[in-house]
């Protein structure tokens, strides 16, 4: 539920959000939701350019069955993906429905940080212009600005770099680091964000890389003021939660939905 004591200051006969977190009693309804969802946030990473060839995934678990998760087939634009493109994969690395292959990398990674938090609906990784180059200097992010914030103390740095991730012990050592954090920045790879939804996963990605972004022009102009630590924590409470990324991910899911329905197929 939201956090009313943090929502917008509205007139009192104001129309409601227009958006309200989802319920489902139906599996079947959850998986075409998410399905759903999923298909967008390609749309919306192709849109803002977060391909790389075939490098990127985005994944989504299964309602029914924990140990299964759905994610892009190999070798498609995310620009071109449809619902019906999705393919499930179980943990053992069976795919359990869909015609296409799926990236060897996105199963060694995200089969793994599956397994090791069950909290995580979804996760999203792509080799993002901005992320990558932040994710050379090897380091974290820091509270620089509002939107920063929104990783203050709840983002990792996976400190290594043994080439393409193809081993499932390498995506081990990834989800052990993450821990119980949002994100990653994974050194000389790029981002990896978590959620308990496909659109909070999605929006962590997508303002994580921008934040990135961000802090590279500030560094580059001069030496950027640091948010106090008490106040960047005050702030991750307000534009960090999970309520907060699910929620900012809608405006961008009713954009894509209205300029491309066709991803619903």
């Amino acid at each position: 539920m939201p956090d009313l004591d943090r929502m917008p200051i509205v007139h009192a006969d104001a129309k409601p959000l227009p958006y309200e977190l989802p319920t489902f009693d139906d599996p079947a309804e959850e998986r075409l939701h998410r399905k759903q969802r999923l298909a967008a946030a390609f749309r919306l990473f192709g849109r803002f350019g977060f391909g790389e060839g075939v490098a990127g995934h985005i994944t989504v678990r299964d309602p029914e069955f924990p140990d299964r998760f759905w994610l892009n087939p190999f070798g498609v634009d995310f620009r071109m993906i449809r619902v019906s493109d999705l393919v499930c994969v179980d943990h053992d690395g069976t795919i359990v429905h869909g015609d296409h292959a799926i990236n060897q990398a996105a199963f060694a990674i995200h089969s793994e940080v599956h397994a090791a938090r069950p909290d995580v609906v979804a996760a999203a990784h792509t080799h993002s212009v901005h992320g990558r180059a932040f994710s050379s200097l090897g380091r974290l992010l820091d509270p620089i600005t509002q939107d920063s914030c929104a990783f203050y103390d709840d983002h990792v740095l996976f400190d290594d770099f043994t080439g393409v991730v193809l081993d499932p012990l390498e995506g081990k050592r990834i989800a052990a680091a993450l821990g119980d954090a949002k994100a990653a920045v994974l050194r000389n790879h790029g981002l990896l964000t978590v959620g308990h939804s496909v659109d909070e996963a999605a929006w962590w990605f997508i303002t994580m890389e921008r934040t990135c972004q961000v802090q590279l022009l500030a560094m580059a102009a001069g030496e950027p003021t640091l948010i106090e630590p008490d106040v960047a924590r005050t702030t991750h409470q307000s534009v960090g939660s999970s309520f907060a990324g699910w929620f900012s991910f809608q405006p961008l899911h009713s954009v894509i939905l209205r300029d491309e329905p066709d991803l619903l197929d």
